[in-house]
């Protein structure tokens, strides 16, 4: 068998996009539909994801050409916002346990209005099943973004047996394999995952289809300019200024 090769894991890339975007077409404008809503209410999108899934987040919150109103949930907040050591970031039992989800949910603060969108690949951690949980009981919409294959094959660990895909209104495959990784490698391993940029895409295209229904009704996308160009910074702030207090750049 001969080793991965940068070429392949373009092919692979490829092939993942053309099926992501063909398969979950009518998920990104159930998606869409409902951030529109979100919006139209006065509402935000709040972006959560732990691990590598925190890229998601990442690409929905606060990026050139993405929407203003949307907050970016991190579970270092926990330390940096919420007061607690610094120590209790090492190691994967913050992710998999269930009780700092509370203490994100208090220091975000959701407005009744606000849309959720989770991501996580296995969809079966406890914080953020945790917190889809603590979304649904407060009564928000949410858009969960997970591989179905790796979800259905391993075992939940939130105390109610749920997976974070049980809990959503609409339910985005990134089709990402059972263990991300697509190339084999010669001793039976696999290598190089592709569930970050599958996600970011199902990212993209739900931008893109928030922007198109709003343009159509006639309304003006709240969007990011680069700050790195002129008058980026102003533009941002400007719009930024509608939601002090519910949007944050610097967790």
């Amino acid at each position: 068998m001969p080793s991965p090769s940068a070429a392949d894991f373009a092919a692979a890339a490829h092939a993942a996009i053309d099926r992501v975007s063909k398969e979950q077409a009518e998920g990104v404008a159930a998606a869409a539909e409902l951030i529109v809503a979100a919006l139209a209410a006065d509402g935000v999108v709040q972006a959560f994801g732990t691990g590598h899934s925190e890229a998601l987040a990442m690409e929905i919150a606060g990026r050139a050409g993405g929407l203003v109103p949307t907050n970016r949930i991190a579970l270092r907040d926990v330390v940096l916002r919420g007061g607690r050591p610094v120590e209790i970031l090492e190691g994967p039992e913050l992710e998999r346990g269930t009780e700092s989800a509370a203490l994100l949910w208090e220091l975000t603060a959701p407005h009744p209005a606000d849309v959720f969108v989770l991501a996580s690949n296995s969809g079966v951690n406890g914080c953020v099943v945790e917190l889809a949980h603590l979304a649904k009981r407060h009564g928000h919409p949410l858009i969960v973004i997970t591989s179905a294959e790796h979800t259905a094959r391993v075992e939940p660990k939130h105390p109610s047996g749920l997976r974070l895909r049980d809990l959503a209104d609409v339910v985005l495959d990134n089709g990402a394999p059972y263990g991300d990784a697509v190339l084999p490698m010669a001793g039976g391993a696999r290598a190089c995952g592709i569930s970050s940029i599958t996600a970011a895409l199902l990212a993209q295209q739900i931008v893109a289809e928030v922007i198109r229904r709003i343009e159509q009704t006639g309304g003006v996308p709240p969007v990011y300019l680069s700050a790195n160009i002129p008058g980026g910074d102003e533009h941002n702030r400007a719009l930024e200024a509608r939601y002090v207090g519910r949007i944050r750049r610097a967790s």
